[in-house]
């Protein structure tokens, strides 16, 4: 895969920060973008809105739900400010909502500053492992209103059980939302199956598609309650009838939308994710795994994210102890891409590194740490 996309000097392996773009995708976006827009004698709209709706098409077919499900939108915080101010259960008094403190902290400052003043946030404290159904039960009771789940916590290299949270929150009345931006890419979603609440995500990590091209999910069952007041034209069930005294909300979960929408981003993620669409989820993850055991097979004692496949994400994270600065030190001289946060060197193999790539990495490893 490394003709496939556009890769540095050296292994990267920095895929749960930013993807890799595929080597065809400056060609996609000027076809898509440019060339409507350059060559058409026409405003070129028409093409444009084309490309949102591949877009909304491609992660249907990502995650296997409708394409009228998904809304296009800026980030994961716009995202999620819209959502909590646009249900009924979420904008009235009092309301509770439990999260990890290992959870971006993005999303704690929306939930902060987006939910009325006397609402309240329960926080499974960071030491729980998140990857333990158990955990979920234990602090999920009746009282909460909506349980924010990231599929996977990037610090810490966790999976979430989120197939067992939604349905043990959907038994206790409990509205559930996913965060999948860590996940999507490298580990399977089936939303028809799962059926949370909400889902919110993003292309830039392991799509390699890019940032501005993030999304937002809405439960068909929650879609009519759900009543945004960030609203514009393309919120419209018609946004083409412009009558400024009429306003109704369209009936898919583009009521979420707004105003004029940005179109370059959503062109560079459909292609990147169509791609992955026809490569397939399960082989990445597959792949992901394998490079991950040649890892485990030398560096587990240094390894700190979890051993089991079912709790680990496509992220290995690796602490070096008293070596670990020199660690981090040799891996950027030997232009290996990797970062650091505070559990230790964050290491994502994707579907374009291979064994060579790992080899790299592990001979500066075993100089620094010993055989």
């Amino acid at each position: 895969m490394k003709d496939t996309f556009a890769l540095p000097q050296g292994p990267y392996l920095l895929s749960h920060s930013v993807g890799r773009p595929l080597t065809t995708a400056q060609h996609a976006f000027n076809e898509a973008f440019f060339a409507p827009w350059q060559q058409g004698q026409q405003e070129p709209w028409s093409q444009w809105l084309q490309a949102i709706e591949q877009f909304t098409q491609a992660l249907a077919r990502l995650f296997n739900s409708s394409a009228g499900q998904f809304c296009p939108q800026v980030n994961l915080s716009s995202a999620l400010t819209k959502l909590l101010m646009a249900h009924p259960r979420l904008t009235r008094g009092g309301c509770k909502v439990l999260l990890s403190e290992q959870d971006f902290p993005s999303m704690g400052f929306v939930l902060q500053k987006a939910l009325p003043e006397d609402c309240q946030l329960r926080f499974i404290p960071a030491h729980e492992d998140v990857s333990d159904a158990q955990v979920w039960q234990h602090y999920l009771d009746t009282e909460v209103d909506l349980v924010f789940v990231s599929q996977v916590y990037s610090n810490s290299g966790q999976q979430a059980p989120v197939a067992h949270i939604c349905e043990y929150a959907k038994k206790r009345g409990v509205l559930s939302l996913i965060d999948v931006a860590q996940g999507a890419g490298v580990i399977p979603l089936n939303l028809t199956a799962v059926a949370p609440d909400f889902m919110i995500g993003s292309s830039v990590k392991w799509l390699c598609g890019g940032p501005g091209a993030a999304y937002l999910w809405v439960n068909e069952q929650q879609l009519a309650h759900c009543q945004p007041k960030d609203v514009g034209w393309f919120s419209h069930s018609n946004p083409f009838e412009f009558d400024i005294h009429h306003f109704d909300y369209h009936p898919s979960a583009l009521r979420f939308w707004g105003g004029t929408p940005n179109i370059a981003p959503y062109v560079l993620a459909a292609h990147s994710i169509s791609w992955f669409n026809g490569y397939g989820i399960d082989k990445v993850r597959n792949h992901n795994l394998a490079m991950q055991q040649l890892l485990w097979s030398h560096l587990q004692q240094w390894i700190v994210s979890p051993k089991e496949p079912e709790k680990r994400s496509g992220t290995l994270i690796v602490h070096g102890g008293r070596h670990q600065q020199a660690l981090l030190a040799e891996l950027n001289k030997a232009c290996i891409s990797v970062d650091e946060r505070r559990l230790g060197i964050r290491i994502s193999p994707h579907i374009y590194n291979d064994e060579q790539d790992i080899a790299a990495l592990l001979s500066v490893a075993n100089r620094v740490l010993g055989d």
